[in-house]
This record gives C-alpha cells, sequence and structure tokens, in this order.
C-alpha cells in the first residue's frame, strides 16, 4: 500500500566547477536532505553516497561520490532522490506527502465525497491541497480548522470546508 521509496526532490543545476550539484527539497525544508549519508537515482535500485555542502531556502549543494567535475555533474540534471521510508520517523500525526496523493476527500459531518486529494502546493503560509472531482477542481487550505481527520490506511481525508469552497460548484 505505500510506496517504499519517495521522492526527496530534484537535482536542479550544477554548482561550481568541482562536481557539486542544486537540490530542490520536496521536504519541509531544505535541512530534511542533511540528515541523509546517501539517496537512490531510481526506486530503490541505484543507491549512492552523498555530502550535503550547505542549504539555503529550499534547496541543497550535493556532492555526489565520485562525481568530480561539472561535466559529471551535468549527467545528474532533473534527476529525482529518492528515500527510504525506514529511515525517517514521523512526529506523531504527520504524513509523507506521497501518501495523501490519492486520498478521498469527504465531509466529517455527513460523508459527502469531494473527491480525491490529487496534489500538494506549499505557499508559504500553509500548504494547499488540490481536490479534484471530475472536471471540477478546488483548492483546500491545509489548516486544523478544515482538515479534521486523516486515515492514510483507510484511503480517506476527512474535512470540514469552509464556507463557499464547495456549495457554490457547479
Amino acid at each position: 500500500m505505500y510506496k517504499r521509496y519517495l521522492e526527496a526532490g530534484q537535482i536542479v543545476n550544477t554548482h561550481g566547477l568541482g562536481g557539486e550539484v542544486r537540490v530542490l527539497s520536496w521536504g519541509d525544508t531544505s535541512d530534511f536532505l542533511t540528515q541523509f549519508d546517501g539517496f537512490y537515482f531510481t526506486e530503490g535500485t541505484e543507491y549512492t553516497k552523498v555530502k550535503i555542502t550547505s542549504t539555503n531556502k529550499g534547496s541543497a549543494i550535493m556532492k555526489i561520490d565520485g562525481v568530480n567535475d561539472i561535466n559529471a555533474a551535468m549527467k545528474f540534471i532533473r534527476k529525482i532522490i529518492y528515500i527510504d521510508r525506514e529511515w525517517v520517523k514521523l512526529p506523531e500525526g504527520a504524513h509523507f506527502e506521497q501518501d495523501l496523493i490519492g486520498l478521498s476527500v469527504e465531509d466529517v459531518d455527513d460523508g459527502r465525497v469531494y473527491g480525491v486529494l490529487s496534489e500538494v502546493a506549499k505557499t508559504g503560509a500553509n500548504d494547499i491541497y488540490n481536490v479534484v472531482n471530475g472536471k471540477q477542481e478546488v483548492w483546500i487550505p491545509a489548516i486544523n480548522d478544515v482538515i479534521k481527520a486523516i486515515d492514510v490506511e483507510g484511503g480517506k481525508m476527512l474535512i470540514k470546508p469552509l464556507k463557499g469552497l464547495f456549495d457554490d460548484a457547479d
């Protein structure tokens, strides 16, 4: 049910001439990446040792083992980096974003199904979730006033929508 190998970021560019690369972190912060000594470049098949040399505003500078010049580093641009879910202990009530995708989004009071969570976007203040039902798309804020329960194993998220989010839809 759960994916074992999770997307943690993407290599977006080289950094300098010595083979370092810039990684866009898909975690809450770029510091999340510093806890790992290596990553997978394909889901569970190509483990590579790395060293994070610095972090700044959602990205990290990473030195890949055996990559010592800009030409070798360029081959990694656009590659997704993966972590093993077993490497991370999440705090109580926290979830990996990738586990939320595909959850049925339902009303906590009456069970009405609003759609399926299809995307998580970061806005700075709080995340927002894209709920899709056929051609209708609604973005809901990921705040405690709206999100009442998340049951990943049961495949659903219970919400109390803000007035106007769904009741004005066609």
